[in-house]
């Protein structure tokens, strides 16, 4: 089985903001458009133009309904792999074929090593890694190593595809290990969760949680400020149940 480094020098990783987030699938889409003639290419897709079609893709967007009993609300839930710390998907792999690199974090497969066996899928909790039947191998998110390291683009575009496609600017791109990056400082200020922590995966990525709304007569649905303990107090407890509530869904399958 494949073990881990004992630490890494970075925790390159994504921080989505689930309040701003649009479900717009633009993280889907120049996600697939970057992977398919990129480091993971290519990217299978079976009878695309036809009434059930179906590929490859390591960004998907769910779309979920929640009501806390007063008001209900539309979230847009991005998934991909969440890089973890302590990924079951690595020390599964029989022939080392997932790894996880010490210099910066990132879970990677090699496909050459891969023999396709799918312990790795069925060991994230997340779902987030895809069989391309077509070359017989797993794929995954990759955090587009391909665009973060390419000295040939401009240093702007030196990010994951999703995060320059983003049109509101709900992805983020950073070093999560570095408490003084700007994402990590983003993760604090908006309380930053990372899914299913009882799994044990440590994952990197983080979700900042939607914020609560107020429903008031005459309300133009402007965002209202904490304005006293007791409702920081609320907003946790708000934020807490969203996402117990998405672990529970996630858990038992049904965002797959």
């Amino acid at each position: 089985m494949t073990s881990l480094p004992k630490t890494t020098q970075k925790k390159l990783g994504l921080v989505t903001d689930l309040d701003i987030c649009v479900g717009c699938h633009a993280c889907a889409v120049s996600c697939k458009e970057w992977n398919a003639g990129g480091h993971s290419s290519p990217l299978t897709d079976l009878n695309p133009y036809e009434k059930d079609p179906m590929g490859v893709w390591f960004n998907r967007v769910h779309v979920y309904e929640t009501d806390d009993g007063e008001n209900t609300r539309t979230v847009n839930f991005p998934r991909s792999c969440l890089h973890c710390e302590e990924p079951a998907c690595v020390t599964v792999c029989p022939t080392g074929a997932s790894y996880k690199r010490e210099e910066d974090g990132i879970v990677l497969i090699n496909a050459d090593t891969c023999i396709g066996c799918k312990l790795c899928s069925w060991a994230c909790p997340y779902g987030a890694r895809e069989y391309d039947s077509d070359d017989g191998v797993m794929k995954k998110c990759t955090l587009c190593i391909d665009r973060i390291y390419n000295e040939n683009l401009l240093e702007s575009e030196r990010q994951p595809a999703c995060v320059t496609a983003c049109p509101v600017g709900a992805r983020h791109f950073g070093d999560l290990g570095d408490p003084d990056s700007d994402i990590s400082k983003l993760s604090v200020s908006r309380g930053g969760y990372d899914l299913m922590p009882e799994s044990g995966m440590k994952p990197v990525n983080q979700y900042l949680p939607p914020r609560p709304r107020k429903n008031l007569p005459g309300s133009t649905g402007v965002k209202q400020q904490v304005q006293n303990p007791a409702q920081q107090e609320n907003k946790a407890s708000s934020a807490n149940g969203f996402f117990a509530w998405l672990d529970k869904t996630l858990s038992s399958g049904t965002a797959g």
